[in-house]
């Protein structure tokens, strides 16, 4: 197996606990109250902030050219690119860019940002790419999981669940895990991949609490 492989299957649980998360199957299904998606729409904007902060480090951290390279190109899309169809995705859910600028991270937020930069502070490269991928790799897995289960025509979160199952995202997950598994190759060992589980492990009961954190905003 790869490495990311690996690390799925070693986190199996909490890897579902993610991934098949209530909150992604009530997206899936049409069923999530608005309220919950909006939550997670300004907290996923702040998110996106801390993100890109993690691929700034991912450029310090880089050993060779390639790998500088493509961390600052994910840097560019997430400032330049990313955001600003976050922005317009919440102009149409009733969320100005003052309400997204106003709001505070929650303790969610900040739990998974931080624990993700300081692996990435206290690590190399790979530690960093390990606490990311649950997020990149994820998302990727849940818009075409959700895809393939079928989207009803009229679900209002099918543009988001389209987003992620689409081959642009797609790809960049998949370019996300080609670097983990050639820095997993060069670099792993042993002792070493027993912290890296941690790492991956511990990323991925952060991504279900993020969604849990806005199911729990709506139910207040």
């Amino acid at each position: 197996m790869t490495l990311f492989e690996r690390l799925k299957a070693d986190a199996a649980a909490e890897w579902r606990s993610y991934v098949d998360h209530a909150f992604v199957r009530a997206l899936g299904d049409g069923s999530l109250p608005e309220a919950a998606f909006r939550s997670y729409l300004v907290q996923d904007y702040l998110f996106l902030i801390q993100f890109a902060r993690a691929y700034g480090l991912a450029v310090y951290k880089g050993g060779r050219l390639s790998d500088m390279r493509a961390a600052a190109a994910t840097l560019h899309a997430i400032l330049d690119v990313e955001m600003d169809l976050h922005v317009r995705v919440c102009a149409r859910w009733g969320l100005t860019a003052d309400d997204l600028e106003a709001a505070e991270e929650g303790g969610a937020c900040v739990a998974y940002t931080r624990f993700v930069l300081d692996a990435g502070l206290q690590g190399d490269l790979l530690d960093l790419l390990t606490a990311l991928s649950p997020c990149v790799v994820g998302y990727a897995e849940i818009g075409a999981a959700l895809t393939r289960a079928g989207v009803a025509d009229d679900n209002p979160y099918r543009a988001w669940i389209e987003e992620y199952a689409g081959p642009a995202y797609q790809e960049i997950a998949e370019s996300a895990r080609a670097t983990l598994d050639r820095l997993g190759e060069e670099r792993l060992t042993p002792t070493r991949y027993v912290e890296l589980a941690k790492l991956f492990g511990a990323a991925s009961r952060l991504e279900a609490a993020f969604w849990q954190a806005a199911l729990n905003a709506a139910a207040d």
